[in-house]
């Protein structure tokens, strides 16, 4: 009876201490289950499925997926509009900051923040910033061949001509706008909503601004068939030459003062922040960080840089999170030059020079 009852006093001081540290070392014990396992990770885009910008996405979806502990499901919601400025305000006022929703938005939401335009119901500086997969780009202007537009001297003697853009305040119509601007061209008209490859070979439009590796994905025919005229050129950082179109003049040779290239300068610091994807203000820290950290691995990842290259027929040139946030804070605010920039990349007729 004394073994019996010695046995049962041992069981029951086991049991104890066992709770005890079940208690006092929960992690130790009973690893947890990481946060993103089996959640599913929304990236809400600024612009419509298909173009240059969704396939830099899918580009980093093919990695960013394996490095977030938990591997997550991660799947596309397009928002386009104003520039990403819909998707933006979206993601700012009305997306859970629960680490499941992600934005990816074009460099037109930086711009339309710091030109203060109207329906930006966002902070620039309340963002969590994850970096972007290119900080360099070069738009180049083209015009249709059979628009008879093969000269800067011939662009500047017509009247009237057409160029497109995806919607106000978007990357290529401010891009347009600027080209224009700097060109001299007389009167121009601006034409947003349409597809704007269809329209620019069936005559819709005369014009537009497109990225250089755009032509080589997307449109190679335009090189094969010589299609279009070719007139100038964006770098962006300055002196970062496209191996193709490195013999078209830079807009800032077309500069008559030092506003002018202040104006260069700002487009140039708008564009370097490429292609931000964000998180909502009150994000969790830890959630941010492991974002952050996956973001950053999937950047330095080579065969990022690989599937990239065959995706997206460009370099990666990776923004990294903590210079994606100096980058933003850093984007000059001369208030002269932010009036004329706004009447440039507005939906008014261009300032005069």
């Amino acid at each position: 009876m004394e073994s019996n009852s010695h046995s049962k006093v041992s069981a029951k001081v086991f049991m104890i201490a066992l709770l005890a540290f079940f208690v006092a070392a929960p992690q130790t014990a009973l690893p947890q289950t990481p946060f993103y396992q089996g959640k599913t990770i929304t990236i809400v885009q600024g612009r419509d499925p298909g173009g240059t910008g969704d396939i830099r996405v899918k580009a980093v979806l093919l990695f960013l997926q394996k490095y977030i502990p938990g591997n997550p499901t991660i799947v596309s919601e397009y928002m386009p509009g104003g520039g990403s400025r819909k998707a933006a305000n979206h993601i700012f006022k009305t997306a859970q900051p629960d680490g499941l929703t992600i934005g990816n938005l074009s460099s037109g939401m930086v711009a339309v923040a710091v030109l203060g335009e109207k329906g930006v119901l966002y902070d620039l500086d309340k963002f969590f910033y994850l970096g972007s997969p290119f900080s360099s780009h070069q738009s180049i202007f083209v015009t249709r061949k059979d628009a008879g537009l093969s000269s800067i001297e011939k662009l500047r003697a017509a009247s009237e001509i057409r160029i497109g853009g995806q919607s106000v305040c978007f990357s290529t119509y401010i891009e347009g706008r600027l080209f224009a601007y700097f060109l001299g061209l007389k009167e121009p008209r601006f034409v947003t909503g349409a597809e704007l490859d269809p329209a620019l070979m069936r005559g819709e439009i005369d014009a537009r601004a497109t990225s250089a590796d755009t032509v080589f994905r997307r449109n190679p025919e335009w090189l094969e068939k010589d299609l279009v005229d070719f007139h100038a050129i964006i770098e962006v950082p300055k002196g970062d030459q496209h191996p193709r179109f490195g013999h078209l003049p830079e807009i800032e040779s077309f500069a008559r003062s030092e506003k002018d290239r202040k104006l260069v300068t700002m487009q140039r610091a708008f564009r370097v922040t490429g292609q931000p994807f964000v998180l909502p203000p009150g994000t969790p820290k830890d959630r941010v960080e492991i974002l952050q950290e996956a973001f950053r691995k999937t950047y330095r990842d080579p065969e990022f840089h690989k599937a990239y290259k065959k995706l997206a027929a460009d370099d990666a040139t990776p923004l990294m999170p903590e210079a994606h946030e100096k980058v933003i804070r850093e984007i000059p605010r001369d208030p002269e030059i932010i009036e004329i920039f706004k009447k440039i990349v507005g939906a008014g007729p261009l300032p005069p020079r």
